[in-house]
């Protein structure tokens, strides 16, 4: 009997313990609807470090065919790529999207809890101070992940970038997150690695995937295939996002940057009242018309579904910490690295010219580095081409899928951005 009440004491114990934890991690947890409002898919949900990651797949008739895996844009989530999954799938390819860490229904643990230390992918990115910089991947790896990861000093100095008129600057970059919040690209980009090794190839026993991706979805993913560079077999941008409050964007940093810090630490302290009055549907709406130039794009369900998970618990905190993240690696720094497989993982780049956000100059320039061998700027299309002008972003898509992988890096690089006819 003794034993019985000891054994009933340590139960009890152990509950308490435990109880805590579990609910911190789904305290800032939503599950999804079971299916998709904007795609008709199953919602599904991948654990990864002990959150929960809400992902969409659009098969083809063949389990085995090729796969491309999505990655959404600032604010959004997977459903944004309601209109290419479809096309995807339609045309013989498994089409996987993801909602990256504290967006969509995915986890939005608090920047300070100890579960959003643990997943931070700042974790032992960079080398201390004094220490010797490697030429290769260091040997150290991830508590987490199972590949290593490209570390990198904090602030790297003189960096080639672009310009809005299409010329270039050296400036330098700074890495790190000012919050050391877990919203950063480097998270993201170690999410989308383990959910490819863990799902996405073992699914479709596919060696290596393509990625698509839109907007800052464009850091996430260059930085995924530098730090796994054997996962990938090919990247397409929809348009590019330059992130023009970094402190290597803004004109005179030195004075701008307190100016910007200041804003970003009024809006994490006192925002949240201005956030509540924007997140209605109609102010969402009439807020979407200035990325998206063809405005019929903008139906009730897309508001809805980018809506909807930004009004769950933490979403607003996730909102301010990506308005205060003013560093973090740039996509023309990421595709100069010389890390990146040029010759394995081609990029082709496209984009809307009618986008309010991205420089066309500045895009056009990306085919002076060596990995991208194609720009096509579309006509009639805003910031986010993919749901806007499907049309044309889908074919050229399929274009460069049975590119990747049909074949070697033998198409030759254009000089000029390739114009549609």
């Amino acid at each position: 009997r003794g034993n019985r009440n000891k054994n009933a004491v340590l139960i009890i114990v152990s509950v308490i313990l435990l109880v805590p934890a579990t609910l911190r991690c789904w305290a800032y947890y939503v599950p999804p609807p079971s299916f998709s409002r904007a795609t008709n898919l199953p919602n599904e949900v991948f654990e990864w470090r002990g959150q929960k990651i809400r992902y969409q797949v659009a098969k083809a008739e063949s389990p085995s065919a090729p796969t491309a895996i999505l990655i959404h844009g600032l604010f959004v989530n997977s459903d944004h790529w309601r209109k290419t999954l479809k096309g995807l799938s339609e045309a013989g390819y498994n089409a996987y999207a993801i909602d990256l860490l504290g967006y969509g229904y995915s986890s939005k643990p608090p920047r300070e809890s100890t579960d959003a230390r643990k997943v931070n992918g700042e974790n032992s990115r960079f080398f201390a101070e004094g220490e010797a910089i490697l030429n290769d991947k260091t040997s150290e790896e991830s508590r987490f992940s199972k590949s290593n990861k490209q570390k990198y000093q904090s602030v790297l100095r003189d960096v080639m970038l672009g310009t809005s008129t299409g010329g270039s600057r050296k400036a330098d970059v700074d890495l790190r997150h000012p919050l050391s919040s877990p919203y950063n690209f480097y998270t993201w980009a170690e999410q989308i690695n383990d959910f490819l090794r863990e799902v996405v190839l073992p699914e479709s026993q596919q060696q290596t995937t393509t990625i698509v991706c839109n907007s800052i979805g464009t850091i996430s993913s260059l930085q995924a295939v530098i730090d796994a560079p054997e996962l990938f077999d090919g990247l397409f941008i929809v348009n590019p996002n330059f992130r023009e409050l970094h402190s290597a964007e803004v004109p005179f940093p030195e004075v701008s940057m307190p100016i910007v810090r200041l804003i970003q630490s009024c809006l994490r302290n006192y925002g949240y009242p201005l956030f509540q009055a924007l997140a209605k549907p109609d102010i969402v709406e009439k807020i979407l018309r200035e990325p998206y130039h063809v405005h019929s794009a903008i139906d009730d369900d897309l508001v809805d579904v980018l809506l909807t998970p930004l009004l769950t618990r933490g979403a607003a905190d996730v909102v301010f910490d990506t308005l205060s993240y003013s560093a973090g690696p740039l996509p023309e720094q990421l595709l100069s690295d010389p890390a990146y497989p040029a010759l394995k993982v081609p990029v082709w780049v496209c984009y809307g010219q009618e986008d309010p956000w991205t420089p066309s100059q500045r895009v056009d320039n990306m085919i002076t580095l060596d990995p991208v061998e194609r720009v096509i700027p579309l006509p009639n299309a805003g910031h986010c081409p993919h749901d806007e002008t499907p049309e044309l972003v889908n074919p050229l898509l399929i274009e460069f899928l049975q590119r990747v992988k049909t074949s070697g890096r033998t198409l030759p690089k254009r000089s000029q951005p390739f114009f549609l006819s």
